[in-house]
Order: structure tokens, then C-alpha cells, then sequence
């Protein structure tokens, strides 16, 4: 920290980054950190989605990618053309995105949400249709746990009998 610097690392990242690591955690653990650093600058060693939540988290700093080719391919399943199609077809349709996505996909939803926090955030929702993007598992899990809202995974199935 000596260079007004921190290194946050995910936890799949080589022994050595991880060892040498200021912060060492899951996404949205190493998220949470990064809103609350004093340093100007993060070097975020992980996959390109958690660099832009870094970096959207805090607009002021200077987020660093050590490997700009770093994904996820779950981070690029959802379109933001699905979405809007969506949109289009249910008129109270609240577009829930899971935290593991890009900045894209995140500015064209309407909530962003963890594992952690899912199924409590979307009982808030007043909406009657649930567009849960982008990881299907979740997504089912979700769907069981709040019956009374018409839930839809990107693949297009209602997960409700209720319409």
C-alpha cells in the first residue's frame, strides 16, 4: 500500500497472486471491499466483470486489470436484446440480474443481486414478472422460493403456475 495502491484477488488466481493479495475472496466479498478502500488505486486480480464492479463501485479511482482476458462465460450469457424483448412482451417485468454479469447487462436491469441476497430482494419487488438473468440455477432455486411471482430464466420457461 506503500504506492496508494491494494490488490484485491479472487480465489481461483495462482497461489502466488493470491499470497501476495492485500484482499482474498469471492466476488461479491472483494466487491463489498472495494467500496469501502482508501486506496486511489485497486489492482483487481480476477475476471473482467468484477473489474468493472469495482470500477463502477468507485468512479474516482483507478481500477487496474492485470489480465484484460480474464472472463467468465456466464458474465456473457444474457443479451442485452433478451432483455429488451422482455421488456416488450411483459409490461410489469422487473429484469433481475445476477452479480456475476457484465456492466452492460447490469445498466440495462433493474436490480443486481448476490446468492446471498436473491430471494430477499426480489420478495421486495412489486413487480409481477421476474426476468432472472443470467444463471439459470439460481434462477430455479429463486423461482421455488417465491411462488407468487411469474419468473422467467433466460431460456424462456415460466417458473410460476401463476400467470
Amino acid at each position: 500500500m506503500k504506492k496508494n495502491a491494494v490488490i484485491l484477488a479472487h480465489y481461483y488466481v495462482p497461489d502466488e497472486i493470491q499470497e501476495i493479495a492485500d484482499y482474498l475472496g469471492d466476488s461479491y466479498y472483494l466487491s463489498k471491499v472495494a467500496s469501502e478502500l482508501k486506496e486511489q488505486i485497486i489492482v483487481f486480480c480476477g475476471v473482467r466483470f468484477m473489474g468493472e464492479s469495482a470500477k463502477i463501485i468507485n468512479p474516482d479511482k483507478i481500477v487496474l486489470m492485470p489480465d484484460l482476458n480474464a472472463d467468465c462465460p456466464m458474465a456473457h450469457m444474457a443479451s442485452t436484446a433478451e432483455i429488451e424483448k422482455k421488456r416488450k412482451e411483459y409490461n410489469d417485468l422487473a429484469v433481475v440480474c445476477y452479480i456475476n454479469s457484465t456492466a452492460e447487462i447490469k445498466a440495462h436491469s433493474d436490480v443486481c443481486v448476490t446468492s446471498s441476497n436473491a430471494v430477499k430482494v426480489i420478495k421486495t419487488l412489486s413487480n409481477k414478472y421476474i426476468y432472472f438473468i443470467p444463471d439459470e440455477n439460481l434462477g430455479r432455486y429463486i423461482s421455488k422460493m417465491i411462488p407468487d411471482k411469474n419468473s422467467f430464466l433466460m431460456t424462456g420457461i415460466a417458473m410460476s403456475t401463476q400467470r
